[in-house]
Order: C-alpha cells, then structure tokens, then sequence
C-alpha cells in the first residue's frame, strides 16, 4: 500500500490500447583513439600535461558504443546510449587502490584504477573492454512530469512489455505528483526486463504466467512475482536508486 500522501485522482491502469511510439536506438559512437587519463580521481598526469575530468562525461568504448557516466550524486550513475536504462551503482574497494562499480546485485558495471584507466563490463562485453572519455555530459536525472505524462509512460511501457510477450501485460501505479517522475522511470526499466525475460525460453515460460505488472511504495526497492503479478516496490526518497534494475527483475522471476 502506498504511503498516505496524495495520489492522483485515480488508480492508473495502462494497457497496450495506447501503443508506444517506435523506440530510438542511439547509433554506436566510434571508438576514440587514447585511453582514459583521468575519469574518477580528479586531476592526474598524462603526456606532462595537466587533466581533470568533470563529474558527468561522455565515454567511449574501445570495440563500440558509448555511455554517460554521472559521479556528481553520492550514487553514481551510468546509462549506456544504446538503451533508456539508467544504472545506479555501488562503488566497493578493490585491490591495487582500484575501485569496481557494481550494480544493485553486486555484479560489476566499472572497474576503475587508481592511475585512471576505467574498464567496462556489460552482458556483451562479460571479460570487459577499455573505455576513454571524450567529452562532458548532462547530469543524469529524472524529469518533471504531470498525470497524463505519467499516463503515457505507464501505457508505452504496457504496449512494449505486451509486443515483447505477444499478450497483454497491463502496468498500473499508485502516484502523488512527487513520486510520479520514479513511477514512471521504474515502469520503464520493468518493461526492459520483460522484453529481455522473452528473449530466452525459460522467461518466455514465466511471461506465460503473468497477468499485469504493479508498481507500488515501500520502504526498500525490490522486485518479485507473485501469483501472476510482477511487483516492483519503489522507495521515492532514493530518487532513481530507488528502484530495482532490470537485471534484479529478471533474476526476482528466477530466469537468470
């Protein structure tokens, strides 16, 4: 049940009669020339010359694409450009005075050296790959948004988890016009997770058993799937780490 805060005037129910709009996939940027001189720890040396790099940057990857990293949060943050998703890291010590980045299951995303050399580690890219910076960027953060916004959000997230499982899959919320920019985020990164869950044989079995997907407030994020019901718990107060990722979705319905 949601905290006792207003809500929008209704419960939101959105299904796929609003069909999302075509989804844009930024192309891969070229790989830049370099490495990465000084991506976490301020200012360093590199070729006698003196380089700070900002909190939020632009990087490029070695073999291909390319993603915003945001430090300027205690949090920090990564979206790749070939996806919606952002991903709301940890950062833990590792040795040789390294620092490893890790998502909201403890795998890594980043692993950064103390001399600045950044590698990152994606389902493509499990061994990692060298990663440069190339320019600063927009920090990343969740925009304002009023009921029919959410409405649409909610319902672009229906039409796209519905296309991806061939049935529909329903997607509804409570919302007060404070938690609606996370609602509406964490029904995003849901519908990424149903599309990835039927991709592969075993998600596919799932999605055959789920009726809707919920979104609701608690005092921890978290996800799971109950009696045909995907149930994504938000914690407001957290901004966007308050909502599970995709990966933690997809291992809550047990088809890692």
């Amino acid at each position: 049940m949601m905290s006792a805060r207003p809500v929008l005037p209704l419960r939101i129910l959105a299904a796929a009669a609003l069909a999302a709009a075509g989804l844009g996939v930024a192309a891969p940027a070229m790989a830049a020339p370099g490495s990465l001189r000084e991506g976490l720890f301020g200012e360093g040396r590199y070729d006698s010359r003196r380089f700070s790099a900002p909190p939020v940057a632009r990087y490029v990857v070695e073999d291909g694409g390319a993603f915003i990293l945001d430090r300027s949060t205690p949090r920090p943050m990564v979206k790749f450009e070939d996806s919606a998703e952002v991903w709301v890291l940890q950062p833990q010590p590792a040795p040789r005075g390294d620092i490893i980045y890790k998502n909201d299951l403890g795998e890594p995303v980043l692993r950064a050296t103390r001399l600045g050399g950044l590698t990152v580690f994606t389902r493509q890219r499990p061994s990692g790959a060298a990663a440069a910076m190339v320019a600063g960027a927009t920090p990343l953060r969740l925009p304002t948004l009023g009921p029919e916004a959410l409405l649409q959000r909610l319902a672009q997230a229906s039409a796209r988890a519905s296309r991806a499982a061939r049935r529909l899959i329903p997607f509804e919320a409570d919302a007060s016009p404070e938690t609606a920019p996370l609602v509406a985020d964490a029904a995003m990164v849901a519908a990424e997770a149903v599309v990835r869950l039927a991709a592969q044989p075993a998600g596919r079995q799932v999605l055959s058993g789920v009726d809707k997907v919920t979104l609701v407030e608690g005092r921890r994020p978290g996800a799971s799937l109950r009696g045909g019901v995907i149930l994504i718990t938000i914690t407001p107060q957290d901004g966007m780490a308050g909502r599970p990722s995709s990966e933690r979705i997809v291992a809550a319905a047990g088809a890692r």
